[in-house]
């Protein structure tokens, strides 16, 4: 025991000398001997806590406490410890200073204990986190142990929960913050539904609303209170929106208790004011208490809804006004002062108010009634719109169904779409109605709203049958008022009279609310009187029906219909129209609605023209939303405003808002007759032809259908629909139309005008069809319709310009000139002359009526020509005296008259005829005049300078470069302009850029033809034949008929290529295009000898020669007239080579003796070795070759060698004529001509190794002759024939049918059958394509496939693939043995008898 004594008295030496390791060691020495020794657990507790072993100390310190728990040193020890620890211990340092402080107390020590609360308190705010230190203040709240012995030396529990509070709310906003911030970045969060969710967790888990009612307990301060009354009631509120809607009822009930609890106590807080009234479910505003909403008004003059609720507790409407004691304020002597605040006043406050507050339900439906009240009623339908919105977000926030609040919002919304634009809302507002009747069956409000759309509807015994019902349940005039002239509208007068005149004796006068009811009363009052005696006299009576509309006016000078029913009076009855227009447009300003008002002033103001003023009266009518009846009424819809819309709007060319405007119009009235043909108008204009040409066939479907009861002429629609037929192409129909209009209306110059027109445009169109003899006869019936229009309107410009059109087209068809009507033309030229309306320009072109009449006498086509190009050009300079007040028409007339000119200086024949020919350029120098003059009054426009340019590129470059530069600078769209450009680049010799500018028009215009033309002429000239071949050729294909130039060319180039092949081939194709152009050609122009020329060769290559002798025929004679005349060696040229060709021509038709004579002639002159030298060999070789035929088939044959030796010596013994003259040698029989043949033949062999014909002429020579040793020598040449791809087909057929002769006649060593089948064999070997060695082959085996294969090569080398002939092909057919290729075969040539021989066989 003294051991231990001495040990612990060490130890506390050992600490009092900060010797700690031996106060340790000293320590454990005692509780070696005693471990529950409490003195050595403190020392050494002490030690290490000196030491800063804090854990150790901790457990030496729980050590003695757990030994001796009511000694205070340990536990003072342990809070030493912790409070060395800063906050790390601070929840044992709770724990400890608790167990310390009740030791205290339980020694009754007050200053001690306070002492150590005090310490840990202040200790837990500095170190402690804001949670800790809440846990501190836990032990000074009421119901702690130490609060009822601390209580005074404490601080009061108010401060304490304060201070409580304030650390939660932090705590709960930083958690807040943290939770959205980390959830609302996972996949998929949106960040409403974040925040939503957060809110709810942490408002859930808050206790705050228990701290915030302690504080209220507590606390002796009232401001304090109320203060924490506010956040105790946000924060319920705040609760009750994040709740689900199955927890809100106990929070909702709570949240009421306390905004009531404040509102007892008149607390300006606004939440608790607005809960109360916001969530106050009443029928109507006056149920709510009066004095809560003065004293709102009071406590928040400048909240939106004090605003709304002061202008409505003082206004007419508002019962409150009248039982308030205190109405708005007291003046200075304590006198109440009535409000005198105006309705716009009022207006304007509750309208701020609104603004200022948009979210209250309550402010919204006040409003709505207001807005109603004032017959606002498109304010008050958006009003009750934005109420059923924030009423449906108010009833999801508390949880309350608000029904009541609901029906009155949708009863206001009801009513105001009863009357906003109706009918168009009325489904809507019976919607409404219907449903709040469905829950209050005696709702008179809804009861009146569906007997209104009744009413409107035109059910009006139903409509009565409502009326009466509400008025049952609320008496009152108005409805009964109403009642009585639902009674008046189903016919029956006499009743809603008399209950009307019952009903005005209960009207207030006095009252000013009640004068627009008086106003309608006393109006419908007159209406029935109107209705009831409709007679004039009766009508006329001021005593009668216009004294109630006066009376109506008296009452209320804003009362629209009064005004209308007056202006009908005036109008119809009083004939006073001027003072009936002033009340229609009374009527029309006060309402929109008045329809009759604004239908009789868009009727005035059409009449007058002012469109602009009839715009305006539709577009509001049609903004008033009257005009369609609502689905299932029995109303008939308004269509009128539309089409007077349209009607304007086809006035001002607004044609797509046209269109919509008479769309709008028929979607009501689907049987208006002139919206039909308004819509058609407008599609015609705008464009769309097709859907015109429904619409006016619609019209006409109408005219059908109600024929007398249409009003006015129905003329115009079939006018109209012949125009849309003209635009589209249909110009027969098109005619037919206006002359079925003239029938009618004989006079209508427009339609007159247009039939002329659309005669000439089918004329034209004709012309560019080819279909020229259809042209001419549209031309002739155009000029019937100008003969009858220049009888009694000859000074329109339009008709002459056409009477240039027509006579114009001769021009483009000069074939048909003889059929050109000189005496017709001269009688309308002639009709009403003035000598000043053809001297236009008479210096220059020289054509006046002077020269006309000298033309006209002549009977020469020539002479016609030159007369129609006259007729053209007199008939557009007096167009243009008939438009010298406008500057525009002038300027297309100077145009048109341009063109005539340079069409006169293409022609070319008027100057002939008169044997004038010093001054060619006359009509051209006429032509730039005409174009100058017309840029002068229209310097815009790019097709006048365009043809300035062409005009003038063959007289002054320069300006014609200018003029092209210029067109293209107002329009570079212009393909024309373009293509004219180049060709003028193509014409001065710089390639590049007419390249450039033809590229330029083709991008533009793709099918524009005349830029391929450029293209093929530029390609022609730098060599590349082939390319401007196909340019041509593509340029051919999408011209017109009208394009000379483009068949010309095509025609040249086609004929070029043939000519530039070895031998005569060509397929059937490849010229039938060109000779349709040439046809065409020969159609459109007199005389054109040349490409009469190339007509009649590729004619010959087509094997039509009786129409290619006929076309020489006509050639050599218009040749021989024009030698006669110029005796030109050159004309003598071309006449022998026509005559050379006609030779020809007339060999291959059998004509030899004609051929014989032909080909003399040709030879005779020829003879002289003037001109060019190589046509002149050329013509006489062709005359040597026909003379030596055509004498050989007479049979002179030594005339025919002479021929053909003369031939050989012009072509210097060609190889191809001395076969010809080798096989008329071996016709004439005898043995010493053959041989000379075979020596011919061998010579040729010699000089032309391998040539083809030579050889298998030889050939065949030797086998007639049966001269083995030659078909031996020749054989090898035959065979190695067989390789070379340069033969023809014809060639081709030759040589095998050759060999095929050869090897069964001289098979040699094998069987005959065995060597033409290796002849054939080899043959198809060789040339496995082509179909000769197939056929034969298939001749000597039955197996069918090389038959077939036969055919198969037999069809590829068919035309256009190439040039495998009908006789060929039907051969290959014929020897399938097939009865589909007998068949074939004898279709392909029917004059070949192996077609029909095969299908004997197959029969």
């Amino acid at each position: 025991m003294s051991t231990v004594k001495s040990a612990l008295k060490a130890a506390k030496g050992a600490l009092d000398a900060h010797q700690y390791d031996d106060a340790i060691k000293n320590a454990n020495k005692v509780l070696g001997e005693d471990p529950k020794n409490y003195h050595a657990n403190v020392f050494l507790g002490l030690a290490f806590e000196k030491q800063s072993r804090n854990e150790d100390a901790e457990k030496a310190y729980k050590a003695a406490i757990a030994f001796k728990a009511n000694d205070p040193l340990a536990w003072q020890g342990l809070i030493s410890l912790y409070e060395q620890q800063a906050g790390r211990k601070l929840d044992g340092y709770h724990d400890a200073a608790f167990r310390l402080a009740s030791l205290l107390v339980a020694v009754d020590d007050k200053t001690r204990c306070q002492t150590v609360v005090d310490k840990y308190v202040d200790f837990a705010r500095k170190c402690g986190t804001r949670t800790q230190y809440r846990h501190s203040l836990d032990i000074l709240l009421p119901g702690s142990e130490l609060y009822d012995y601390l209580e005074g030396r404490i601080l009061h529990p108010s401060y304490t929960y304060t201070r409580i509070a304030e650390i939660v709310e932090a705590d709960e906003k930083e958690r807040l913050n943290l939770e959205i911030g980390q959830r609302r970045t996972r996949i998929g969060a949106k960040i409403d539904q974040v925040t939503a969710d957060v809110k709810r967790e942490v408002l859930q888990a808050s206790n705050l609303e228990t701290i915030y009612q302690n504080i209220i307990d507590w606390t002796d301060d009232d401001a304090a209170r109320r203060s924490y009354e506010e956040k105790l009631l946000q924060h319920a509120y705040d609760t009750l929106l994040a709740l689900p809607h199955s927890q809100k009822a106990s929070k909702r009930q709570e949240v009421v208790r306390l905004a009531q609890g404040l509102v007892i106590l008149k607390h300006p807080f606004a939440l608790a004011w607005k809960t109360t009234l916001e969530w106050k479910d009443v029928e109507r505003i006056e149920d709510l208490d009066a004095g809560v909403l003065r004293e709102y008004v009071k406590l928040f003059p400048e909240d939106g809804l004090a605003k709304v609720l002061q202008g409505y507790l003082d206004c007419e409407m508002s019962i409150f006004s009248e039982n308030s004691p205190e109405l708005d304020s007291e003046g200075e002597d304590g006198r109440q002062e009535t409000s005198t605040m105006t309705v716009e006043d009022r207006l304007i406050l509750m309208t701020d108010g609104i603004e200022d507050n948009p979210t209250s339900v309550l402010a919204l439906r006040i409003m709505g009634e207001y807005y109603v009240y004032l017959e606002e009623f498109e304010s008050a339908a958006e009003t009750a719109r934005k109420a059923q919105s924030e009423l449906a977000n108010s009833s999801r926030a508390s949880g309350l169904a608000l029904t009541n609040i609901s029906d009155a919002v949708g009863i206001i919304l009801g009513t105001a779409l009863v009357h906003y634009q109706a009918p168009r809302h009325h489904p809507e507002a019976i919607s409404l109605f219907e449903g709040i009747l469905a829950r209050k069956t005696t709702n008179p409000a809804a009861l009146i709203g569906i007997g209104f759309v009744l009413e409107e509807r035109e059910e009006l015994d139903n409509a009565i049958s409502f009326l009466e019902r509400a008025l049952l349940l609320e008496p009152s005039t108005r409805i009964k008022a109403e009642a009585a002239w639902c009674k008046a509208l189903g016919g029956d007068y006499q009743t809603g009279l008399s209950e009307l005149e019952e009903c005005l004796p209960q009207v207030d006068s006095s009252d000013p609310r009640t004068k627009s009811l008086k106003a309608q009363i006393l109006y419908r009052i007159g209406m029935c009187i109107w209705n009831l005696d409709t007679s004039k006299s009766s009508r006329r009576d001021r005593s009668k029906a216009y004294a109630r509309f006066i009376s109506s006016l008296q009452a209320d000078l804003d009362f629209a219909p009064a005004y209308t029913s007056l202006g009908v009076y005036y109008t119809d009855y009083a004939k006073d129209r001027s003072r009936g227009r002033r009340c229609f447009q009374k009527a029309f300003e006060l309402s929109s609605f008045e329809v009759v008002a604004a239908e009789r002033l868009a009727q005035s103001f059409a009449k007058t023209s002012e469109w602009d003023l009839v715009e305006v009266v539709s577009q509001r009518v049609i903004e008033s939303g009257r005009l369609r009846p609502p689905p299932g009424s029995k109303k008939q819809g308004i269509s009128w405003p539309f089409a007077a819309l349209g009607v304007v709007q086809l006035n001002s060319l607004e044609y797509p808002k046209s269109i919509v405007s008479f769309q709008s119009a028929l979607r009501i009235s689907p049987k208006d007759y002139y919206s039909w043909v308004g819509l058609g108008e407008s599609y015609h204009n705008s464009g769309r032809y097709i859907a015109a040409t429904r619409a006016f066939e619609q019209a006409q479907k109408l005219e059908e259908e109600m024929g007398s009861r249409i009003l006015g002429d129905t003329w115009f629609s079939k006018y109209m629909l012949s125009n849309v037929k003209r635009e589209v192409g249909e110009f027969d129909a098109a005619i037919a139309g206006y002359q079925q209009v003239l029938a009618s209306r004989k006079k209508e110059y427009g339609v007159s005008m247009a039939s002329l027109q659309t005669l000439i445009e089918a004329a034209w169109q004709n012309v560019e069809l080819g279909f020229f003899g259809r042209a001419i006869d549209c031309v002739q019936e155009a000029l019937k319709t100008a003969e009858d229009l220049v009888t009694w309107r000859n000074d329109a410009f339009n008709l002459w310009k056409s009477i240039g059109d027509l006579c114009s087209v001769y021009t483009y068809i000069q074939s048909y000139i003889a059929r050109f009507p000189v005496q017709a033309i001269s009688g309308l030229l002639k009709h009403d002359i003035a000598s000043e309306a053809y001297a236009h320009l008479t210096d220059y072109d020289q054509v006046e009526w002077a020269a006309f009449e000298s033309s006209a006498t002549s009977e020469s086509l020539d002479s016609t020509l030159g007369c129609c190009c006259y007729a053209v050009i007199l008939a557009y300079k007096r167009a243009i005296s008939c438009c010298v007040n406008d500057a525009l028409a002038r300027a297309v007339a100077w145009y048109n008259l341009g063109w005539a000119e340079h069409r006169a200086h293409v022609c070319n024949t008027p100057s002939k005829a008169s044997g004038n020919t010093d001054n060619e350029f006359r009509y051209l120098k006429a032509a730039v005049q005409c174009f100058k003059k017309a840029i002068e009054l229209e310097s815009g426009n790019a097709e006048f300078w365009n043809s300035l340019g062409i005009v003038t590129a063959q007289l002054n470059p320069k300006v014609a470069q200018h003029a092209f530069v210029r067109s293209l600078f107002i329009n570079d769209k212009n393909a024309r302009a373009w293509t004219n450009l180049g060709v003028f680049y193509l014409r001065e010799g710089d390639n590049q850029l007419a390249n450039d500018a033809l590229i330029r028009a083709q991008s533009i215009d793709p099918d524009h033809a005349q830029a391929w033309l450029g293209q093929g002429l530029l390609a022609a000239q730098l060599g590349e034949n082939a390319e401007a071949r196909n340019l041509f050729a593509h340029a051919f294909e999408i011209a017109n008929a009208s394009a000379t130039q483009v068949q010309q060319s095509y025609a040249c180039s086609t004929l070029d290529h043939l000519l530039s092949l070895p031998t005569a081939s060509g397929s059937t194709t490849s010229i039938l295009q060109p000779l349709l152009a040439l046809r065409q050609l020969s159609k459109q122009t007199l005389a054109d000898l040349p490409h009469d020329h190339i007509r009649s060769l590729l004619l010959e290559r087509m094997g039509d020669y009786a129409d290619a002798s006929q076309t020489l025929s006509s050639l050599c004679a218009a040749l021989e007239l024009e030698y006669e005349t110029s005796e030109s060696s050159e004309t003598l040229a071309r006449f022998a080579n026509a005559k050379a060709d006609l030779s020809r021509s007339q060999l291959a038709e059998g004509k030899f003796a004609s051929a014989a004579e032909n080909a003399d002639t040709a030879l005779d002159l020829s003879g002289d070795e003037d001109g060019d030298s190589h046509t002149r060999e050329k013509t006489r070789l062709s005359a040597h070759l026909s003379a030596g035929l055509s004498n050989y088939y007479l049979g002179n044959i030594d005339r025919s060698i002479e021929m053909f030796r003369c031939a050989l010596k012009e072509s210097q013994e060609d190889p191809d004529l001395i076969c010809l003259l080798s096989q008329v040698l071996w016709a004439k029989g005898g043995d010493a001509e053959q041989s000379i043949a075979s020596q011919q033949l061998f010579n040729c062999i010699e000089k032309h190794q391998g040539h083809i014909g030579t050889i298998l002429l030889l050939g065949a020579m030797s086998v007639l002759h049966d001269d083995r040793d030659t078909i031996e020598a020749v054989s090898d040449d035959l065979h190695g024939l067989k390789i070379r791809d340069d033969l023809s087909t014809q060639q081709q057929k030759q040589l095998a049918h050759l060999l095929k002769v050869i090897a069964m006649l001289y098979p040699g060593d094998l069987d005959g059958a065995v060597a033409q089948a290796s002849g054939a064999t080899t043959a198809v070997m060789l040339k496995p394509s082509q179909p000769y060695g197939w056929s034969q082959l298939s001749s000597l085996t039955d197996e069918p496939n090389p038959s077939e294969m036969a055919v198969l090569t037999a069809i590829k080398k068919a035309p256009p693939k190439g040039g495998l002939d009908a006789e060929d092909l039907s051969e290959v057919y014929a020897g399938t043995q097939a009865a589909e290729d007998a068949q074939r075969s004898v279709m392909l040539a029917p004059w070949k008898p192996s077609g029909w021989h095969a299908l004997s066989q197959v029969g």
